[in-house]
């Protein structure tokens, strides 16, 4: 079975320059959990993810150095000041670099190896020029294996 078979083609995507703001706004307003990053030409520059929002959200706690008896103390941050500062910060700040990608003509089995093998919620489609063309999540996977391969099996 090959991706093109089950992949998402009405992709929702952001640019690297996206604030935080608008990032939130639309993982919120679309029930999505990621998206991909593009450039001008819709070509892959990344991903992220709403984890990888929280992660550079998180307020830093307090820490405490020694470096031989010259205490430096590095006060905890509050949420609230965290998320105002980091309003302005973009995408780019944010999205994995290290991506994976499939193609629409892969097979499943490419796609399950990535999932398993990383633990994306996504894989970005990708077609020739690297532009993205859809998006495949685990929940696409397990819904096609529950309605076509269970399906196929116990009729």
């Amino acid at each position: 079975m090959k991706i093109n078979e089950f992949m998402i083609t009405d992709v929702i995507t952001v640019h690297k320059d996206t604030k935080i703001k608008q990032l939130l706004e639309t993982l919120v307003n679309n029930k999505i959990g990621g998206f991909p990053v593009v450039d001008e030409a819709n070509r892959l520059k990344g991903m992220i993810s709403d984890g990888d929002i929280i992660r550079h959200l998180q307020p830093k706690g307090r820490t405490i150095y020694d470096m031989f008896s010259l205490v430096i103390v590095n006060q905890q941050e509050n949420f609230r000041n965290k998320i105002e500062s980091s309003l302005e910060h973009r995408a780019e700040d944010m999205m994995k670099k290290d991506i994976y990608a499939v193609s629409p003509d892969d097979e499943i089995e490419e796609a399950l190896s990535i999932f398993s093998k990383h633990h994306f919620k996504k894989i970005p489609v990708i077609n020739e020029d690297k532009q993205v063309i859809g998006v495949v999540s685990r929940g696409d996977i397990i819904r096609f294996i529950s309605t076509q391969i269970i399906a196929e099996t116990t009729d």
